[in-house]
């Protein structure tokens, strides 16, 4: 019976967090009627939201890029007639999507023709080289690619390698040669055309960042009204708005961004390339309410000059969501203290979802902080043989939450623990419940004997006002086993010795890096993830 009442209890909850930030809108029957058709010809999966939408508001604006904006019935339109488009091209069934586009119409045109398909859509990071590309398409088994004509060079490896690989150009900047396929030209071609039923429901396979290597192809399910309710009690999203989302949508945080967007029937402006001033313009041009980005492009924005800043007032902005790497602390306080309290910073992994979220007031008390778990989520951190640890002791991240995760596509499975998640991430919960994350868990060395992580390092170094951006490794020692080095890019006159001594005058002096390198960039992902494995190698 308490099971019951519980349950009951989160199910009122649940209507209540919908109903008030208006996911959920009244609607005429006959649209009631259209919502069960559409579950019963497409089953529920990543993208049901955008048909949902499409009958909510179908003709509201969905989409605005630099080619102008769609509308929710254009871009169900446009999806089925890809989608025919891709069975003609390809004699059907096809099984597997691939998309190396980056954001505009034609990647979210992709990613709903697959839903129509019944297949796999596989969201490609658009910073691969030619080899990972096409390693990524042979394991995954998918024999048609959506790109992006930038793109054209990479493809090679793929096409070399992948026996009758179908390529569908996306974003085009000069007209596409006759007898090329396209995404608009099969649109255009197959206008009016409705593709039959999929057997199956469509997936989205994600893949993890990959920054030290190969990524892995990971499915989820997905939580339901559950997760959605906790995500939105956290950061105020509200339906038939507006969001500017900028953060990459291949990427885990992006595609959610985008998933979100629909399901709210928010309206979603962005723009192929990310460009700091840029975004300032559009939320203040379209009034956005909310603004999505990955962290490296929070620090980007407030690393433009002042009087450029002083263009814009973001007075619209109730929400910016961040996620996808760590948060520099200055940049969230800078952007705070000019914007307004209106940063929530998201700790999520492609496998498990959102698992917490830092609202301004926790940013504000700690800008480091992932925050506390959302409802429903529940975090421990543990030793190496699985107990608790008290306040303040870093020990291993267990997740548990109502979002699970079906495994990698390879076969592989996540570690789990007393029912619990492994995340591979290490941190410490403070009195209060907030989350800090210090690393991955083999992210931590030993040097002379001594623990290690480099994330303490890191913080240290980028406090520097010199220091832009800081990643701290560590790598071989003949004498200690191991020794952290620095790697830094600056954005003022400073020499490595007194980088060295900023850190000494802080940590212990084990902790000071041996060796600090300069760079002009840290080699970083599209979705703004430090790349460990580009970094220049250091002779031991």
């Amino acid at each position: 019976m308490n099971a019951v009442l519980q349950r009951l209890r989160t199910q009122l909850w649940v209507l209540k967090v919908l109903v008030s930030t208006r996911m959920l809108a009244l609607m005429s029957p006959a649209k009631y009627f259209r919502l069960v058709r559409i579950l019963r010809q497409q089953g529920t999966n990543a993208t049901t939201s955008f048909a949902f939408a499409a009958v909510r508001r179908p003709h509201g604006t969905a989409l605005v890029d630099e080619r102008g904006s769609l509308t929710w019935q254009q871009l169900q339109d446009r999806s089925a007639a890809l989608a025919s488009g891709l069975l003609a091209v390809t004699d059907g069934p096809v099984e597997t999507v691939a998309i190396l586009c980056r954001n505009h119409r034609g990647f979210v045109d992709a990613l709903l023709a697959n839903s129509r398909l019944g297949g796999s859509a596989l969201l490609l990071n658009t910073g691969f080289s030619g080899p990972q590309l096409a390693d990524v398409m042979e394991r995954e088994g998918a024999r048609v690619l959506l790109y992006d004509e930038e793109f054209a060079g990479v493809v090679a490896d793929a096409r070399d390698r992948i026996d009758g690989l179908v390529e569908v150009l996306g974003w085009t900047d000069a007209p596409v040669p006759t007898g090329v396929l396209s995404i608009e030209g099969l649109i255009a071609a197959h206008a009016g055309q409705v593709p039959p039923r999929p057997a199956t429901a469509g997936r989205v396979v994600l893949l993890t960042s990959g920054t030290t290597g190969t990524p892995k192809g990971a499915r989820r399910s997905g939580g339901g009204a559950d997760e959605l309710a906790g995500m939105l009690e956290k950061i105020p999203w509200r339906g038939e708005e507006t969001a500017v989302v900028v953060a990459p949508m291949f990427h885990a945080w992006g595609f959610g961004q985008l998933v979100i967007a629909a399901t709210m029937t928010t309206t979603v402006v962005t723009r192929r390339k990310f460009d700091p001033e840029a975004t300032l313009a559009l939320v203040d041009e379209h009034g956005a309410t909310g603004l999505s980005v990955v962290p490296v492009m929070l620090e980007r924005i407030m690393d433009l000059p002042e009087p450029v800043l002083d263009r814009y007032s973001l007075r619209s902005l109730r929400f910016v969501s961040a996620s996808g790497s760590r948060m520099k602390p200055q940049s969230v306080v800078a952007f705070m203290d000019r914007f307004g309290d209106v940063v929530h910073n998201s700790y999520n992994a492609t496998e498990a979802g959102q698992i917490s979220v830092a609202q301004p007031a926790d940013l504000r008390h700690a800008p480091d902080t992932a925050g506390r778990p959302v409802r429903g989520t529940l975090l421990r951190v543990v030793d190496d043989s699985g107990r608790d640890v008290g306040a303040d002791v870093v020990g291993r991240i267990l997740v548990r939450g109502a979002s699970p995760f079906d495994g990698y596509t390879a076969g592989a499975e996540k570690d789990h623990l007393d029912g619990y998640m492994v995340s591979g991430d290490v941190g410490r919960l403070d009195s209060a419940g907030r989350l800090y994350v210090v690393g991955r868990d083999d992210d931590m060395i030993v040097s002379g004997g001594e623990n290690v992580y480099p994330i303490e390092v890191e913080k240290v170094l980028g406090g520097h006002p010199a220091v832009r951006e800081v990643v701290v490794v560590g790598v071989d020692d003949e004498a200690f086993g191991q020794r952290l080095a620095a790697y830094v890019a600056l954005h003022g006159e400073v020499s490595t010795d007194e980088l060295k001594a900023h850190v000494r005058d802080q940590l212990a002096g084990y902790k000071v890096p041996r060796d600090v390198v300069v760079l002009d960039a840290l080699p970083r992902n599209a979705s703004g993830k430090i790349m460990v494995r580009d970094l220049p190698g250091i002779a031991s």
